[in-house]
């Protein structure tokens, strides 16, 4: 008999603690409707105490979110788990996660406490959490490297404390297939009522076993799996949700077990994800990557066209993946374009119609081609989701062997049209020196890359930049067949979304201060 897994989404918590994967609020919201759409279980939607914007992207996710439960992170800390509560005491289905140590080196060399302060430390953590919140998962960090004795003694303490769920992470990577499943087996072995307990798994991957190791312990009795959209998270990252559903998917006959998950909603998610932090995924990455749909051999492509199953295990539609390659060129109308992006599971307002058929209009007048990658890339390309206090009007660049690259930019703001010229150590640095002339705000640039989102010579450049202005780091995403042009627009949106903040910074000062003059 098939028994369900549930998948306890982290990309909003553990995931966006991988370097350079960070979120604004509006960001985080996106996501996770969308991991809502994909139909996972659980939505770890971050750790309220580490900052007042955690805290309030886990309220406003709590708020939003109708048919995931909801969880937020905390520390076996009283002061982390109401925090915690405080957030996502709005969801429809809160559940609180605490966790400490239990391996003798994080008890030596992190927490400085003895087994015994740590085993009352857990238990009171969970008593505390399970009177605020019916739903309380208790996590034994650095699990694969504890002491199994010591670890099924926390394990009891937590679940006679009230704990509903319990995991049992690979928090550095450390284990093996064999060595983790067992580890589930005999802690549900030794405590208490272990066959009525909800085992979770949690495994990263600097060993690149995340994902064995999470079917590993499904196979020994672990019915949750802690995972992440493209795999992102700490150092090497957490086991990919992709994988782990496309596995037991495919393989559904030896495993013998499911999730709920929607899969033709998972490409859409991994594309969203590398969307909003920059954090792409490489072209031969399982399930979602570029080449995993992809065949060049002349055997396999035979093959192939002979019947599919002869070099795919799985569809591309499975996945939500379109296999077709050429789709539009400049000669297609609004409604073709708009039937193509409703079978790419995009349906457009009349205004985002309009918009994207403009794009689409400019960028086929210079390819000769245009791909599903284009079409996603230019309703990915949200510049309007920003408010545009300033708007690219013109660029002409100068750049050559002996020459000194040179940029004339003319922007707009309002009725107002700015032009300026400055010279740099290239063509795009050139570029962002006159914005910077122009605007008179200096931000201090952090990260750059730019990237091909389809095939040929005249591809468009998809160009993610992250902007530092006044402190604070913003991100900005431009697409164009010029690079030089989706740059200029790349900075442009991670400045006007510094104003943005700015903005609002501003008026909610002024309304703290009306709301304080009312008060006296």
């Amino acid at each position: 008999m098939e028994q369900r897994v549930y998948v306890f989404d982290t990309t909003l918590r553990d995931g966006e603690q991988s370097p350079g994967c960070s979120m604004n609020l509006e960001e985080k919201v996106r996501m996770a409707r969308q991991l809502e759409h994909l139909k996972v279980d659980v939505i770890e939607a971050g750790f309220p105490i580490a900052s007042a914007g955690d805290f309030e992207a886990v309220r406003f996710i709590a708020k939003t979110i109708e048919h995931c439960t909801v969880a937020a992170l905390a520390r076996a800390v009283k002061a982390d788990i109401d925090r915690a509560w405080d957030a996502i005491q709005y969801a429809k289905k809160p559940r609180i996660h605490t966790f400490i140590a239990t391996s003798d080196i994080h008890l030596a060399h992190k927490l400085k406490k003895t087994r015994d302060q740590v085993l009352a430390d857990a238990a009171s953590a969970v008593k505390h959490a399970r009177s605020l919140c019916e739903e309380v998962e208790f996590s034994c960090e650095d699990a694969s490297r504890s002491d199994i004795g010591f670890l099924c003694e926390v394990v009891q303490a937590a679940l006679d404390a009230g704990a509903t769920i319990i995991n049992l992470p690979d928090t550095v990577g450390y284990a093996v297939p064999e060595e983790y499943g067992n580890m589930f087996k005999v802690v549900r072995e030794r405590v208490k009522c272990g066959d009525e307990v909800l085992f979770s798994a949690h495994c990263h991957n600097d060993l690149g076993l995340a994902v064995a190791n999470s079917l590993a312990a499904i196979q020994n009795g672990a019915r949750q799996v802690e995972c992440t959209i493209n795999g992102i998270g700490e150092r090497a990252g957490n086991a990919a949700l992709e994988e782990i559903v496309m596995a037991m998917k495919t393989r559904k006959e030896k495993l013998g077990i499911y999730t709920n998950v929607n899969s033709e909603e998972i490409y859409k998610s991994s594309k969203l994800l590398g969307s909003l932090t920059g954090m792409l995924v490489q072209r031969n990455k399982a399930i979602v990557g570029a080449n995993a749909f992809a065949h060049e051999a002349g055997i396999h492509q035979d093959g192939l066209l002979k019947s599919p199953i002869t070099y795919e295990i799985m569809t591309p539609q499975s996945v939500g993946i379109k296999h077709s390659m050429l789709v539009l060129g400049k000669h297609s109308g609004r409604h073709a374009l708009k039937q193509r992006y409703a079978e790419l599971g995009y349906e457009l307002t009349q205004e985002e119609l309009e918009r994207a058929y403009q794009v689409f209009c400019s960028i086929a007048d210079q390819k000769k081609e245009i791909f599903d990658e284009d079409l996603v890339a230019i309703i990915e390309d949200r510049v309007g989701d920003v408010e545009e206090f300033y708007q690219l009007e013109n660029i002409q660049v100068s750049s050559g062997t002996n020459l000194r690259p040179t940029a004339t930019i003319e922007l707009r703001i309002g009725d107002q049209r700015l032009v300026d010229s400055a010279t740099g150590d290239g063509p795009v640095d050139a570029a962002y020196k006159a914005i910077e002339r122009i605007t008179g705000i200096v931000g201090k640039l952090t990260e750059y890359s730019i990237k091909s989102v389809s095939l040929g010579r005249d591809a468009i450049g998809e160009v993610f930049v992250r902007g530092e202005f006044d402190g604070v780091l913003f991100n900005g995403r431009a697409v164009s067949t010029d690079v030089i042009t989706g740059s200029a627009k790349a900075y442009l949106e991670a400045l006007n979304r510094s104003l943005v903040a700015k903005k609002k910074k501003s008026e909610q000062v002024k309304e703290e201060i009306k709301e304080a003059s009312v008060a006296v």
